[in-house]
């Protein structure tokens, strides 16, 4: 037997702006580059250079392992006729952070600055944030989307034709 109808299940994860193989040709570019340096620098005299070019490869590498990890993060945004669940997956795997009836559950957009804008879903004095990995225009659009598939999990729910 299927689970309730879904009239939205979205998936939203970062954008990653470079890919493994990406990474690899970085990574050794900078290994290369730090290591001809260091030689020269070994040659011309200047011992604690190459210390410090090894640790600006070592930082390098390591902030790109952190932004990595974090772009395995992802939320999941599903809309049914009886709840609004927000699931979000932070490495130690999938966790429910919202669930609210359909019925009494509302979507708003706050314009948090110039070329910040927020969506949240509140319930009896309850929100929360979503969308946080989407660009303000794409979350824009998300709460329009949002807005439709809640109005017609309402209609269902009531009866209506959606």
């Amino acid at each position: 037997m299927a689970g309730p109808l879904l009239y939205m299940d979205a998936v939203i994860t970062p954008n990653r702006s470079l890919s493994k193989r990406g990474l690899a040709i970085v990574l050794g570019l900078m290994v290369f580059y730090n290591l001809v340096l260091g030689v020269l620098m070994l040659v011309i005299g200047a011992f604690p250079v190459p210390i410090f070019l090894g640790l600006d490869v070592v930082g390098l590498f390591l902030a790109f392992h952190v932004s990595n990890r974090r772009a395995r993060n992802a939320e999941r945004v599903q809309v049914t006729a009886d709840q609004v669940r927000v699931i979000r997956e932070q490495g130690l795997g999938p966790r429910t952070v919202w669930a609210s009836p359909t019925a009494f559950t509302r979507v708003a957009v706050e314009n948090a600055g110039e070329h910040e804008l927020r969506v949240r879903l509140s319930q009896s004095g309850r929100s929360l944030t979503v969308a946080g990995g989407l660009s303000p225009k794409e979350r824009g659009a998300f709460a329009v989307a949002l807005e439709r598939a809640i109005g017609a999990a309402r209609a269902e729910r009531h009866g209506s034709p959606a």
